[in-house]
């Protein structure tokens, strides 16, 4: 089976495709973007750099651990996020690698808006992607979300997938 030539377009329209999802709240689907060997991780605030055996992270889930992540999130039983917030994701200034690489490298700003009991939050930050051919489609090897927060306000805390 012969693997159609990725162009840059390809890239924006996964990564606007995975906003969508979010947005949508369809967590399964999201986890399904990812590889078996997949990571998800938002390091602290001002540490983008941080190593997790010495630094707190906010997340950093496992291909088992992020899909464990989304069940969770989908249940009744996650109060924080139940009944779900409403999200906007908005993705920018991407900047797409080699595409003929074996791992695609893409970098991104993102604003992630959040509304929830009349209270709005937003979340700024880069995202940086690792994306593979997998089965004939786009995959995410690794998602590192780094926030550009001076702190995490009103709650001090992320409910929600980012």
């Amino acid at each position: 089976m012969t693997i159609k030539t990725l162009e840059r377009q390809d890239i924006v329209d996964f990564l606007y495709t995975e906003a969508k999802i979010l947005d949508e709240w369809r967590l399964m689907d999201w986890a399904a973007l990812f590889t078996d060997d997949g990571t998800y991780i938002v390091p602290p605030i001002g540490e983008p750099e941080a190593i997790p055996t010495k630094s707190l992270f906010y997340i950093h889930d496992n291909r088992s651990r992020l899909q464990e992540r989304a069940e969770r999130l989908l249940k009744k039983e996650a109060h924080v996020e139940y009944p779900h917030s409403t999200t906007t994701r908005n993705y920018h200034n991407i900047l797409v690698g080699d595409i003929e690489s074996d791992v695609i490298s893409v970098d991104c700003n993102f604003t992630t808006h959040r509304t929830k009991r009349e209270v709005v939050d937003t979340f700024i930050g880069k995202i940086k992607y690792e994306l593979v051919r997998e089965n004939d489609r786009l995959a995410i090897q690794r998602k590192k979300v780094v926030l550009n927060l001076d702190s995490l306000r009103p709650h001090g805390k992320i409910s929600l997938i980012l």
